[in-house]
Protein backbone atom coordinates (compact mmCIF):
# COMPACT_ATOMS: atom_id res chain seq x y z
CA UNK A 1 0.00 0.00 0.00
CA UNK A 2 1.36 3.15 -1.01
CA UNK A 3 2.53 5.54 1.99
CA UNK A 4 0.19 7.97 1.72
CA UNK A 5 -3.09 6.16 1.12
CA UNK A 6 -1.88 4.13 4.72
CA UNK A 7 -1.49 7.04 6.51
CA UNK A 8 -4.85 8.39 5.71
CA UNK A 9 -6.85 5.08 6.16
CA UNK A 10 -4.89 5.53 9.72
CA UNK A 11 -5.82 9.30 10.32
CA UNK A 12 -9.45 8.14 9.40
CA UNK A 13 -9.62 5.08 11.55
CA UNK A 14 -8.11 6.73 14.37
CA UNK A 15 -10.43 9.49 14.51
CA UNK A 16 -13.47 7.31 13.56
CA UNK A 17 -12.00 4.87 16.69
CA UNK A 18 -11.98 7.74 18.96
CA UNK A 19 -15.25 9.62 18.19
CA UNK A 20 -16.60 6.68 18.68
CA UNK A 21 -15.27 6.08 22.04
CA UNK A 22 -16.11 9.70 22.90
CA UNK A 23 -19.81 8.74 22.47
CA UNK A 24 -19.14 5.45 24.74
CA UNK A 25 -17.48 6.39 27.43
CA UNK A 26 -19.39 9.84 27.73
CA UNK A 27 -22.76 7.86 27.82
CA UNK A 28 -21.32 5.36 30.07
CA UNK A 29 -20.54 8.37 32.53
CA UNK A 30 -23.99 10.36 32.05
CA UNK A 31 -25.34 7.03 32.98
CA UNK A 32 -23.41 6.51 35.85
CA UNK A 33 -23.98 9.93 37.27
CA UNK A 34 -27.52 9.80 36.73
CA UNK A 35 -27.75 6.46 38.64
CA UNK A 36 -25.64 7.60 41.63
CA UNK A 37 -28.48 10.76 41.68
CA UNK A 38 -31.21 8.50 42.40
CA UNK A 39 -29.46 7.25 45.46
CA UNK A 40 -30.51 10.90 46.93
CA UNK A 41 -33.31 12.18 44.51
CA UNK A 42 -36.35 10.48 43.43
CA UNK A 43 -36.83 12.67 40.31
CA UNK A 44 -33.13 14.29 38.82
CA UNK A 45 -33.63 17.48 37.14
CA UNK A 46 -31.29 18.95 34.69
CA UNK A 47 -30.60 22.16 32.85
CA UNK A 48 -28.96 21.95 29.24
CA UNK A 49 -28.88 23.95 25.80
CA UNK A 50 -31.58 25.96 26.92
CA UNK A 51 -33.97 23.46 28.34
CA UNK A 52 -34.84 21.62 31.43
CA UNK A 53 -35.14 17.71 31.60
CA UNK A 54 -36.72 15.35 34.41
CA UNK A 55 -35.46 12.20 34.65
CA UNK A 56 -37.39 9.18 36.72
CA UNK A 57 -36.15 6.12 37.39
CA UNK A 58 -37.94 2.48 36.86
CA UNK A 59 -36.36 -1.02 37.71
CA UNK A 60 -39.39 -2.51 36.65
CA UNK A 61 -42.25 -0.29 33.94
CA UNK A 62 -45.77 -1.50 33.86
CA UNK A 63 -45.86 -0.80 30.40
CA UNK A 64 -43.19 -0.24 27.74
CA UNK A 65 -43.13 2.99 25.65
CA UNK A 66 -43.87 3.07 21.99
CA UNK A 67 -39.98 3.94 21.25
CA UNK A 68 -37.12 2.62 23.50
CA UNK A 69 -33.77 4.27 23.44
CA UNK A 70 -30.81 1.63 22.88
CA UNK A 71 -26.87 2.56 23.78
CA UNK A 72 -25.15 -0.04 22.14
CA UNK A 73 -23.57 0.83 18.81
CA UNK A 74 -20.93 3.07 20.79
CA UNK A 75 -19.41 0.17 22.22
CA UNK A 76 -19.71 -2.17 18.93
CA UNK A 77 -18.24 1.21 16.56
CA UNK A 78 -15.41 2.21 19.08
CA UNK A 79 -14.41 -2.30 19.24
CA UNK A 80 -14.39 -2.75 15.45
CA UNK A 81 -12.66 0.52 14.50
CA UNK A 82 -9.72 -0.25 17.50
CA UNK A 83 -9.60 -3.69 16.22
CA UNK A 84 -8.77 -2.90 12.58
CA UNK A 85 -6.25 -0.01 13.87
CA UNK A 86 -4.66 -2.88 15.94
CA UNK A 87 -4.38 -5.16 12.58
CA UNK A 88 -2.90 -2.43 10.50
CA UNK A 89 -0.68 -1.03 12.86
CA UNK A 90 0.63 -4.04 14.69
CA UNK A 91 -0.40 -6.91 13.10
CA UNK A 92 0.51 -5.53 9.37
CA UNK A 93 2.74 -2.78 10.65
CA UNK A 94 5.53 -4.01 12.17
CA UNK A 95 5.16 -3.14 15.83
CA UNK A 96 4.63 -6.78 17.36
CA UNK A 97 8.30 -8.24 17.74
CA UNK A 98 11.06 -7.25 19.71
CA UNK A 99 14.34 -9.35 19.10
CA UNK A 100 15.53 -8.22 22.33
CA UNK A 101 12.70 -9.55 23.98
CA UNK A 102 11.28 -12.68 22.18
CA UNK A 103 12.18 -14.21 19.01
CA UNK A 104 8.90 -14.76 17.57
CA UNK A 105 7.55 -14.66 14.02
CA UNK A 106 5.03 -11.82 13.28
CA UNK A 107 2.30 -13.76 13.40
CA UNK A 108 3.25 -16.10 16.32
CA UNK A 109 3.18 -12.82 17.85
CA UNK A 110 0.03 -11.93 16.53
CA UNK A 111 -1.26 -14.94 17.77
CA UNK A 112 -0.50 -14.72 20.91
CA UNK A 113 -2.30 -10.94 20.64
CA UNK A 114 -5.50 -12.51 19.65
CA UNK A 115 -5.47 -15.23 21.91
CA UNK A 116 -4.96 -13.20 25.14
CA UNK A 117 -7.95 -10.54 23.85
CA UNK A 118 -10.40 -14.25 23.95
CA UNK A 119 -8.77 -15.92 26.66
CA UNK A 120 -8.96 -12.17 29.04
CA UNK A 121 -12.58 -12.24 28.57
CA UNK A 122 -13.47 -16.33 28.98
CA UNK A 123 -11.64 -15.62 32.35
CA UNK A 124 -12.90 -12.49 33.56
CA UNK A 125 -16.32 -13.48 32.33
CA UNK A 126 -16.25 -16.76 34.54
CA UNK A 127 -14.69 -15.37 37.24
CA UNK A 128 -17.89 -13.10 37.75
CA UNK A 129 -19.96 -15.68 36.82
CA UNK A 130 -18.81 -17.38 39.93
CA UNK A 131 -19.62 -16.82 43.58
CA UNK A 132 -16.70 -14.72 43.75
CA UNK A 133 -18.77 -12.05 42.20
CA UNK A 134 -21.12 -11.60 45.05
CA UNK A 135 -17.53 -9.92 47.45
CA UNK A 136 -16.92 -7.13 44.97
CA UNK A 137 -14.20 -6.30 46.49
CA UNK A 138 -12.28 -9.78 46.52
CA UNK A 139 -13.22 -10.27 42.76
CA UNK A 140 -11.69 -7.18 41.59
CA UNK A 141 -8.72 -7.50 43.78
CA UNK A 142 -8.33 -10.82 41.60
CA UNK A 143 -9.13 -9.40 38.42
CA UNK A 144 -6.20 -6.90 39.05
CA UNK A 145 -3.83 -9.20 39.31
CA UNK A 146 -4.90 -11.42 36.86
CA UNK A 147 -4.24 -8.33 34.14
CA UNK A 148 -1.37 -7.29 35.98
CA UNK A 149 -0.22 -11.01 35.33
CA UNK A 150 -0.93 -10.81 31.46
CA UNK A 151 0.49 -7.17 31.34
CA UNK A 152 3.94 -9.07 33.35
CA UNK A 153 3.38 -12.61 30.24
CA UNK A 154 3.20 -10.10 27.12
CA UNK A 155 5.70 -7.82 28.28
CA UNK A 156 8.23 -11.19 27.89
CA UNK A 157 6.95 -12.08 24.89
CA UNK A 158 5.75 -8.87 22.87
CA UNK A 159 7.59 -5.68 21.90
CA UNK A 160 6.74 -3.26 25.07
CA UNK A 161 4.69 -1.14 22.97
CA UNK A 162 2.82 -4.31 22.00
CA UNK A 163 2.12 -5.34 25.21
CA UNK A 164 1.13 -2.40 26.11
CA UNK A 165 -1.42 -1.90 23.89
CA UNK A 166 -2.53 -5.49 24.14
CA UNK A 167 -3.73 -4.97 27.95
CA UNK A 168 -5.36 -1.63 26.73
CA UNK A 169 -7.35 -4.23 23.71
CA UNK A 170 -8.04 -6.65 26.42
CA UNK A 171 -9.99 -4.18 28.56
CA UNK A 172 -11.86 -3.08 25.81
CA UNK A 173 -12.82 -5.92 24.18
CA UNK A 174 -14.03 -7.43 27.92
CA UNK A 175 -15.96 -3.39 27.99
CA UNK A 176 -17.44 -4.33 24.29
CA UNK A 177 -18.21 -7.84 25.22
CA UNK A 178 -19.84 -6.90 28.98
CA UNK A 179 -22.49 -4.73 26.49
CA UNK A 180 -23.27 -7.13 24.29
CA UNK A 181 -23.09 -10.37 25.85
CA UNK A 182 -24.26 -9.23 29.20
CA UNK A 183 -26.08 -5.88 29.24
CA UNK A 184 -27.57 -5.87 26.42
CA UNK A 185 -29.05 -9.66 26.79
CA UNK A 186 -30.28 -9.00 30.24
CA UNK A 187 -31.98 -5.79 29.08
CA UNK A 188 -34.15 -7.88 26.65
CA UNK A 189 -35.12 -10.54 29.01
CA UNK A 190 -36.08 -8.10 31.44
CA UNK A 191 -38.23 -6.18 28.59
CA UNK A 192 -39.60 -9.48 27.24
CA UNK A 193 -40.85 -10.15 31.27
CA UNK A 194 -42.83 -7.02 31.29
CA UNK A 195 -44.13 -7.46 27.70
CA UNK A 196 -45.31 -11.02 28.78
CA UNK A 197 -47.01 -9.58 31.97
CA UNK A 198 -44.32 -12.38 34.22
CA UNK A 199 -42.40 -10.95 37.16
CA UNK A 200 -38.87 -10.12 35.61
CA UNK A 201 -35.36 -11.73 37.32
CA UNK A 202 -34.07 -8.81 38.74
CA UNK A 203 -30.75 -10.70 39.19
CA UNK A 204 -30.41 -10.25 35.24
CA UNK A 205 -30.56 -6.35 36.28
CA UNK A 206 -27.89 -6.30 39.18
CA UNK A 207 -25.22 -8.40 36.62
CA UNK A 208 -25.80 -5.61 34.01
CA UNK A 209 -25.40 -3.11 36.79
CA UNK A 210 -22.30 -4.65 37.81
CA UNK A 211 -20.81 -4.96 34.64
CA UNK A 212 -21.69 -1.34 33.49
CA UNK A 213 -19.82 -0.84 36.80
CA UNK A 214 -17.17 -2.58 35.47
CA UNK A 215 -17.30 -0.89 32.47
CA UNK A 216 -16.75 2.63 34.03
CA UNK A 217 -13.55 1.22 36.03
CA UNK A 218 -11.74 -0.15 33.05
CA UNK A 219 -12.04 2.78 30.83
CA UNK A 220 -9.87 5.23 32.16
CA UNK A 221 -7.15 2.61 32.24
CA UNK A 222 -7.43 2.19 28.54
CA UNK A 223 -7.26 5.93 27.71
CA UNK A 224 -4.04 5.86 29.63
CA UNK A 225 -2.49 3.43 27.74
CA UNK A 226 -3.55 4.63 25.06
CA UNK A 227 -1.72 8.03 25.42
CA UNK A 228 1.16 5.81 26.46
CA UNK A 229 2.17 5.57 22.85
CA UNK A 230 3.27 8.84 23.19
CA UNK A 231 5.98 8.43 25.98
CA UNK A 232 7.80 5.56 25.41
CA UNK A 233 10.39 6.24 27.97
CA UNK A 234 8.24 6.87 30.86
CA UNK A 235 6.03 3.79 30.31
CA UNK A 236 6.25 1.40 27.18
CA UNK A 237 10.00 1.63 26.48
CA UNK A 238 11.21 1.57 30.51
CA UNK A 239 12.94 -1.71 31.66
CA UNK A 240 10.09 -1.58 34.42
CA UNK A 241 6.81 -0.83 31.88
CA UNK A 242 5.11 -3.54 33.42
CA UNK A 243 5.10 -2.28 36.37
CA UNK A 244 4.73 1.26 35.45
CA UNK A 245 1.50 -0.53 34.00
CA UNK A 246 0.34 -2.40 36.76
CA UNK A 247 0.66 1.37 38.71
CA UNK A 248 -1.23 3.51 35.81
CA UNK A 249 -3.84 0.81 36.21
CA UNK A 250 -4.31 1.51 39.92
CA UNK A 251 -4.77 5.14 38.91
CA UNK A 252 -6.97 5.07 36.47
CA UNK A 253 -9.26 2.97 38.59
CA UNK A 254 -9.10 5.60 41.45
CA UNK A 255 -9.66 8.37 39.14
CA UNK A 256 -12.59 6.58 38.14
CA UNK A 257 -14.27 5.98 41.90
CA UNK A 258 -13.90 9.78 41.89
CA UNK A 259 -15.45 10.72 38.86
CA UNK A 260 -18.27 7.54 39.98
CA UNK A 261 -19.08 10.39 43.09
CA UNK A 262 -18.83 13.38 41.77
Amino acid sequence: MDFNWNEWLNLALRWFHVFTGILWIGQTFFFTWLDGRFNKEDTVWMVHSGGFYTVDKLKVPQQLPATLRWFKWEAALTWLSGFVLLNLMYYHGGLMVDPDVAKLGVWTAAGIGIASLVLGWVVYDLLWLSPLAKNETAGAAVAYMLVVAAAYGLSQTLSGRAAYMHVGALMGTIMAANVWMRILPAQRQLIAAVKDGTAPDLTLAARAKQRSKHNTFMVIPVVLIMLSNHYPVATYGNRYGWIILAVLLLVGAGAAKILRRA
